[in-house]
């Protein structure tokens, strides 16, 4: 019996596009996307997560109700507006972007992260479009920005994003419930198909639709704050 292996080519510029994109979303890209939890602390504080189960339900959640579903249309908006060069555009989605803020953690925790990846990236890979996010970008927006300005293909950004984003959040959780490394794994294969309804979701919601609704979510953040004794910034 003959066995056919199909290759498939890939060019070197898609080399290079997928190698900016790993970095950039990498747990060791110096954004300090480790340090934030993003509320999930107090859910495990108070007891509504302590299962992979139940953290996999609570990424779901971010990802498609609550913040994901902001940050996906902000990406995309930026995107096209830096690819576009239409600067003024990029500077409402860049406002914009600070707005939807449902608390100071979560503020924080984007608006860090966004000006720690812009700091790094024009340092590492600079473009000039990337200076123009250069104060007070919220992190998917200065993600969004890089990916266009060095032509990393929409998808496959908005792709690696939510993979990241959920990520980070599983990573929390393994410390936090704690759950073992194997665990985390089952959390993360578990939440394939909500990465990919993130992504699916980020390209057709309409700018006027933006917003969240997870409202759990955002008091577990607002109770954060005053939370006793906590390991992470939000």
């Amino acid at each position: 019996m003959t066995i056919k292996i199909r290759f498939t080519a890939i060019t070197m510029t898609e080399t290079a596009d997928l190698y900016r994109l790993l970095s950039w979303l990498s747990p060791s890209y110096p954004v300090g996307a480790f340090s934030y939890s993003h509320g999930l602390e107090y859910a495990v504080e108070t007891g509504r997560v302590v299962t992979v189960g139940d953290v996999s339900e609570w990424v779901t959640t971010v990802l498609l109700q609550g913040t994901g579903r902001v940050d996906g249309v902000l990406f995309r908006e930026a995107y096209s507006a830096a690819g576009a060069a239409n600067w003024k555009h990029l500077d409402e989605i860049v406002e914009l972007g600070n707005a939807f803020q449902a608390t100071s953690e979560f503020a924080l925790e984007t608006r860090a992260q966004g000006n720690a990846f812009i700091k790094a990236t024009l340092a590492a890979w600079p473009a000039d479009a990337i200076t123009r996010v250069e104060k007070g970008a919220v992190y998917p927006v200065a993600v969004a920005v890089a990916c266009a300005a060095h032509h990393i293909d929409l998808e496959a950004a908005l792709h690696g994003y939510f993979h990241a984003f959920a990520a980070n959040l599983v990573s929390a959780a393994v410390r936090l419930v704690p759950l073992g490394q194997t665990d985390g794994q089952l959390a993360i294969a578990a939440l394939a198909d909500a990465v990919t309804q993130a992504h699916d979701q980020a390209l057709t919601l309409p700018l006027d639709d933006i917003g969240s609704a997870a409202p759990l979510i955002d008091l577990a953040s607002m109770h954060h704050e005053t939370q006793y004794t906590r390991l992470f910034r939000s």
